[in-house]
């Protein structure tokens, strides 16, 4: 099986160590996380974690046995094949543009991406989509003079409970 992106859910106890311990599981392996985002569920004890991962079926398999039997995860859900929406966010400074301004401000239209600051000669657009929109952005706007961009991890959620 040819290795692909996995997209992997965890529900653990929000506590100070367990996403070091989670992380120390893949690199054990010797996995690279490709992203990653935690935060706090509903409840302050349980945090979500969502991250990427390129691998088979196979490893994926024994990456999700070995989570399982860690004390603090709570629920490891593999998202890769599920229905479940997936979204990532990118901050794009771009250099002001001048006299492509206007191109630059029809296009970020067209596309429903955002410009969330327009200070000191710089535009910062906000774009969230899947990871091939976010690429598309990407390209879209680098003649424009993209200068700098960071890039959170993707989110994922499964539109109806199992």
């Amino acid at each position: 099986m040819d290795p692909k992106e996995n997209t992997i859910s965890i529900l653990v106890n929000n506590k100070p160590d367990v996403m070091a311990r989670i992380a120390g599981t893949f690199s054990g392996r010797g996995f690279n996380i490709e992203t990653i985002s935690v935060n706090v569920t509903d409840n302050p004890q349980i945090s979500r974690i969502v991250l990427t991962i390129w691998g088979n079926r196979d490893t994926i398999i024994k990456i999700e046995k070995q989570l399982n039997r860690m004390v603090d995860v709570i629920q490891v859900d593999d998202l890769t094949g599920a229905d479940a929406v997936r979204r990532e966010i990118i901050l794009i400074r771009i250099k002001a543009p001048g006299q492509t301004e206007a191109e630059l401000a029809q296009k970020i239209d067209t596309k429903g991406w955002k410009v969330v600051s327009n200070e000191g000669g710089y535009l910062i657009v906000e774009v969230t989509g899947n990871r091939e929109e976010i690429e598309e952005a990407l390209a879209t706007l680098k003649p424009f003079g993209v200068e700098d961009f960071t890039r959170a991890g993707t989110v994922a959620l499964l539109r109806q409970n199992k």
